[in-house]
């Protein structure tokens, strides 16, 4: 490395805890919306232990701070938080030729979450219910998807958009070409 990144990696501890502290947020808080142990949380600020992406892309989420802000020169505090496609956290097992983008930030998971879903063709994604109450709001970008919600069954084409019981098993289902939707999960 040289004497530049050294540098700008060595303010990351202090950087990190700022941001923690302007928030009010104590290590247990942010061990909780970030899913990194406080023991690690406290080791990173204390310049004793160097997160990984993965461990570091969960704190900034948590914490609401710019990525590649906090290793700037000038630091955090943009207004603007960007989150390039290749940043983009995924899930990519919880269905069959489907993959989960997760575009909403840690802090809203279990309220209201946005999704870029890509389907292979005849990908599907089967859902268990969610809490009572809970809806979700599918937008088709590409090709085609068949929902399913309990017992009713609808075809969405390009640019439509359908919105249904998410506390019932629901199925989205891409049955004849490569398919991509934005899903919005609004739980009650």
């Amino acid at each position: 490395m040289t004497d530049d990144s050294d540098r700008i990696l060595g303010q990351l501890p202090k950087r990190l805890r700022e941001a923690r502290r302007a928030l009010g947020l104590s290590l247990d808080a942010v061990a909780k919306l970030s899913g990194v142990s406080r023991s690690m949380v406290s080791q990173i600020e204390r310049g004793e232990s160097s997160p990984t992406i993965a461990t570091l892309w969960n704190l900034t989420r948590a914490l609401q701070v710019d990525f590649a802000g906090l290793l700037e020169e000038t630091g955090p505090g943009s207004q603007i938080e960007v989150l390039r496609k290749e940043q983009y956290p995924s899930i990519d097992r919880r269905g069959a030729g489907c993959r989960i983008l997760i575009l909403s930030p840690p802090e809203d998971a279990g309220s209201h979450e946005l999704y870029l879903l890509e389907f292979e063709s005849g990908g599907r994604l089967d859902s268990e219910p969610h809490r009572r109450g809970a809806h979700e709001q599918i937008t088709v970008i590409q090709g085609q998807l068949d929902i399913r919600s309990g017992n009713d069954t609808t075809a969405l084409h390009q640019w439509d958009t359908a919105r249904y019981a998410a506390d019932v098993p629901h199925q989205i289902f891409a049955p004849n070409a490569a398919s991509k939707a934005y899903l919005v999960v609004r739980n009650a």
